[in-house]
């Protein structure tokens, strides 16, 4: 998987970190992103596998973007290509 073939997708579900989730997608699933609206309706008990099923590969939530710069794993700048290299040394996508 090349970079090009992902996209990052923020979703806020509130105003603190905790509540704001970054998700890199597989674009062969979702070329558009996720549909928010049309996951919300579904069974929250599958809230994660609408995320997968979704095309979500990775997804943390605001705060662990924020420890993950702290610890400079991360850029901020380039903050999608950083998540995909992340997913690539964690071995949750091959390039």
């Amino acid at each position: 998987m090349k970079l090009d073939q992902t996209s990052l997708q923020v979703i806020e579900f509130g105003e603190e970190p905790a509540d704001k989730y970054y998700c890199l997608i597989d674009l062969k699933v979702s070329p558009n992103g996720m549909n928010i609206e049309r996951m919300r309706l579904s069974d929250p008990r599958n809230f994660d596998r609408q995320f997968r099923d979704s095309g979500c590969l990775m997804m943390l939530t605001g705060d662990e973007i924020n420890e993950l710069k702290r610890r400079d794993e991360v850029n901020d700048a380039k903050l999608h290509q950083s998540l995909f290299e992340l997913a690539i040394n964690e071995g949750i996508i091959k390039s």
